[in-house]
């Protein structure tokens, strides 16, 4: 009989991924791109284009390889998308040892 393992809602986490925190981040922020590439049923030569990517850099990213994009650069794929993106610091709470980065999106 197998085991069944809980998750941690972070599956970076689970696989011992050393940079589970950002690789979730930029998951969730590839994920929206894409989303919204949908959306207005761009296709990904026109995406690529008014992202300022190549089509494979593009095809990579909505893959799930983005070890190699910039937090930086998804937000600004996400504002030539036409999203407003804010960023908000705020104290971590007192249970939690150090602060952590997550996406919300409204």
């Amino acid at each position: 009989m197998n085991a069944i393992e809980i998750s941690s809602g972070n599956v970076y986490v689970d696989l011992g991924d050393a940079e589970a925190d950002e690789m979730l981040v930029k998951a969730r922020l590839a994920f929206k791109i894409g989303e919204i590439i949908k959306q207005r049923h761009l296709t990904q030569i026109q995406a690529a284009e008014l992202l300022g990517l190549t089509q494979p850099k593009l095809s990579g990213l909505l893959r799930g390889q983005f070890r190699g994009a910039s937090e930086t650069k998804m937000l600004e794929c996400l504002n030539r998308l036409g999203r407003d993106v804010q960023i908000v610091i705020r104290r971590r709470s007192r249970s939690q040892v150090s602060g952590h980065t997550s996406v919300v999106f409204a």
